[in-house]
């Protein structure tokens, strides 16, 4: 479950996508063979109700609001109309054996109802609101209370990295029901192999955002003063179109011709995720220089494509980026060591080219979505009951061995007695009795049965829809109208 935008190409509507299609692919194909139902929100009169992602993989548009984007805040308005179409849904035979949701507002309406019918509920947050509001970005105010009763009402928390786990635990999410899956990439569309974009003589360095006001792209410009051979393009932000009346690309172009660079920088305007290899193949090195949460596969993606990154060690970064190995870590906001750190690494090709090398193979073996998936998986076992069995008894009773009979043991003979001196006759009865033959009864009863009832589910008090209404203290999901 997830409320994002389908239609796009976010990063987490590629990850829930390609999660999908792993977890449904089937097993001869190398997948997991599950059947898996992704349920967004519609947002263009022109999405269909239903849609096939994959081969066990099926994409359903719910209608809650208007049917276009909305921001969190607009979204908030229409949980209750996203549960009620969760539930309605989940309380046939479409009920699944696990809800995973991706994001705060469709973890919102998915732990209530996933709480009221029993299912057990993994959340992935993407991002949460401590982070976001380390980037300088504009936060929910209700963001981080309803992100911490999401929590709580989870049987696990899947986090990218190590920073978003951090995060979480910070928030409130009992640490040991935490798990670090890190995102994975598409090997087989970002590779090194394949068409390329053109380009000039000038070593190419590449700075891919998720917008342009976080951070990577100024310093990325500033450090540019430091390498005088090389260009950088820049994508990401609006389309190519826009490019003009975008803000963000007006400041950055200003800078640019105040550092005397503006020759050798290239905006692209947002580039579309498939056509995003043919740039990466022109690329000597990628740069993610973020502060606080970069672009959470951009060094990933290049990386796929055999380009090692410079990055700063925050986020998705930290983790993925192995330090002078599949590239380099960096400190954010000093441009001039930046600079002069990705200069000499330039300059070495034949370090350059060994750390492209385990970069490469580090995406494909690592992050790729069978990985991803296997992994996933695993956290689901643990949280899904398993079904009560009664156990083989012991002994059937039809086949149970016929009962053994102890004989009585045979009396010993009589003695005759010695005849007493002086007798005249003997006497003609056996004076006494011989002893009598014991009787045991011929079978024996087991006492009962073992009978052994395993319940794989922990009974919890409440229902999970009541316990994020009172820990959020606000009314956005309730029971059904």
């Amino acid at each position: 479950m997830s409320a994002s935008d389908f239609g796009g190409d976010r990063s987490q509507v590629s990850h829930v996508r390609e999660l999908a299609r792993a977890l449904g692919r089937p097993e001869d194909e190398g997948g997991a063979g599950h059947r898996v139902s992704v349920y967004g929100r519609r947002c263009s009169p022109d999405a269909r109700g239903r849609t096939r992602l994959a081969s066990g993989a099926t994409l359903f548009n719910l209608t809650a609001g208007p049917e276009r984007p909305l921001p969190d805040d607009r979204l908030l308005d229409h949980v209750r109309d996203l549960a009620d179409e969760l539930r309605r849904r989940w309380s046939g035979a479409g009920r699944p054996e696990v809800v995973h949701a991706h994001g705060w507002i469709g973890g919102l309406a998915a732990c209530a109802v996933a709480g009221e019918l029993g299912i057990p509920f993994v959340q992935t947050f993407h991002g949460m609101a401590a982070t976001e509001a380390r980037a300088g970005r504009t936060v929910h105010p209700a963001r981080a209370r309803l992100e911490r009763a999401i929590g709580r009402g989870a049987a696990a928390v899947l986090a990218r990295c190590a920073d978003e786990a951090a995060d979480a635990v910070r928030t409130g999410v009992a640490r040991d029901i935490v798990r670090v899956v890190p995102p994975g990439v598409d090997v087989d569309l970002f590779s090194e192999v394949g068409p390329a974009m053109p380009h000039g003589d000038r070593q190419r360095l590449t700075v891919v955002a998720r917008n342009l006001s976080d951070g990577s792209a100024e310093t990325a410009l500033r450090a540019l003063q430091h390498v005088p051979d090389a260009e950088l393009a820049v994508a990401g932000g609006p389309d190519r179109e826009e490019l003009e009346n975008d803000a963000s690309v007006h400041r950055l172009t200003v800078l640019a011709k105040e550092l005397h660079v503006s020759d050798r920088v290239i905006f692209l305007g947002r580039v579309p995720r498939r056509s995003l290899p043919r740039l990466l193949r022109t690329t000597r090195l990628a740069l993610s220089l973020a502060p606080a949460q970069p672009a959470p596969t951009s060094a990933l993606e290049a990386m796929a494509c055999g380009v090692p990154a410079v990055v700063t060690p925050v986020g998705t970064n930290a983790d993925a980026v192995l330090d002078k190995i599949t590239g380099l870590h960096v400190q954010a906001g000093r441009p001039r060591q930046i600079g002069l750190a990705v200069r000499g690494l330039l300059a070495e090709e034949t370090m350059r080219r060994g750390y492209a090398i385990a970069a490469a193979d580090r995406a494909r073996s690592r992050h790729g979505w069978n990985r991803i998936a296997d992994e996933t998986e695993r956290v689901y076992l643990t949280v899904i009951p398993e079904p009560e069995t009664l156990p083989e008894p012991d002994q059937d009773p039809e086949e149970a061995p016929e009962p053994i009979r102890i004989p009585a043991p045979a009396p010993e003979p009589e003695r005759e007695p010695e005849p007493a001196s002086g007798a005249s006759s003997e006497s003609g009865a056996e004076s006494g009795t011989a002893p009598g033959t014991a009787s045991e009864s011929g079978s024996r009863s087991k006492s009962g049965s073992r009978s052994k009832s395993k319940s794989g589910s922990e009974s919890r008090s409440g229902s999970s829809a009541d316990r994020v209404v009172a820990e959020s203290g606000s009314d956005l999901v309730g029971s059904p109208r």
